[in-house]
């Protein structure tokens, strides 16, 4: 996979396909997400767990980023 790693904040509104997120010590990484009631995500890892996400949950996550294109803090996430 090209591009480089790049440590973000996200909730329910900013989570993308292939981020990696450390739940419980473990690197999970985002394969599909579907909307969940109230603002919600449930995401599927690759691993097939679920997690379903609060529109007030907040976690890190690392997010590849491609540095040959021009970059912006909307590309990762950041508001």
């Amino acid at each position: 996979m090209n591009g480089v790693l790049v440590a973000i904040e996200i909730d329910a509104g900013t989570v993308q396909r292939g981020d990696q997120i450390m739940i419980g010590g473990q690197v999970h990484t985002v394969q599909d997400m579907v909307t969940a009631g109230r603002g919600g995500k449930r995401l599927t890892f690759a691993s097939g767990e679920t997690f379903t996400m609060c529109h007030t949950t907040v976690l890190w996550a690392a997010r590849r980023v491609t540095p040959r294109r021009a970059w912006s803090a909307r590309d990762a996430g950041y508001r």
